[in-house]
């Protein structure tokens, strides 16, 4: 496996990786914490999303100097990053067709 060589394809897996621990501490370390008394679940995973969040937020400020977003496509692209499956849908509605030569 490779990394990423472009700043767009970085945001793209940074965000994919923030989307998905976003939603496992939505879904499955929350209810271990209140459901089933785990408060570790929410420590861990919720400091790995808070992390993947910032790291994200740092990944699109190259893209949008790059593709010389306004202000309304860098404010889409954070609300993006606060909503439950929110990076997903920004990737395949903004930055995958980006992507394509």
């Amino acid at each position: 496996m490779t990394l990423p060589t472009t700043p767009l394809a970085r945001l793209r897996l940074i965000g994919l990786l923030e989307g998905s621990s976003f939603l496992v501490l939505l879904l499955i370390a929350m209810p271990l914490k209140y459901l089933a008394g785990q408060p570790l679940a929410v420590r861990a995973v919720g400091m790995a999303h808070g992390v993947l969040f910032l790291v994200y937020l740092l990944a699109l400020v190259p893209v949008a100097l790059d593709r010389r977003w306004g202000w309304k496509t860098c404010a889409l692209a954070m609300l993006a990053s606060v909503l439950p499956a929110g990076p997903f849908i920004f990737d395949t509605r903004v930055l995958r067709p980006l992507e394509k030569p």
